[in-house]
């Protein structure tokens, strides 16, 4: 008898930049984060995204929310909450905020130490990484 396939349900963050959006991703079980990928912010964003959604059965997204040294809104934080917004226009998934303080500075540090060849989409994938495993140990209960 062949059992249906469930799909676990997982998180997606995103680190989003003025050209590029790193992505990783975390199954709700495993609770994980992983580097996915790293997406150009053109025209084919939203499909490039909705199809990733899609394969890894996406539940929650989480935006890196940037802020001054002094916990102030910046340029940057509003350029992300305009991005969050069309994203929430476009994209029916919950949308969730998470501190990026300092992750491509430190995604930066642990590509250089690895002492192998990286270009900056590395250094954003695994900056969402970063970003997904606060969001991830601020929230300890199952979220679905």
């Amino acid at each position: 008898m062949v059992q249906p396939v469930v799909a676990i349900s997982s998180v997606l963050a995103l680190d989003v930049g003025g050209k590029r959006v790193g992505l990783a991703v975390a199954s709700l079980a495993a609770r994980l984060p992983q580097p996915l990928t790293t997406l150009i912010y053109d025209d084919k964003f939203y499909d490039s995204l909705t199809q990733i959604i899609s394969t890894e059965a996406v539940t929650t997204l989480v935006v890196g929310f940037p802020r001054g040294l002094q916990g102030q809104h910046t340029d940057q934080t509003v350029a992300i909450e305009a991005f969050a917004k069309q994203l929430a226009e476009k994209i029916a998934l919950p949308i969730e905020f998470q501190d990026e303080a300092l992750t491509s500075k430190h995604a930066k540090a642990e590509l250089e130490a690895r002492g192998k060849p990286y270009d900056k989409g590395d250094i954003d994938a695994l900056a969402a990484t970063y970003i997904l495993g606060d969001w991830l140990a601020e929230h300890q209960e199952a979220v679905v």
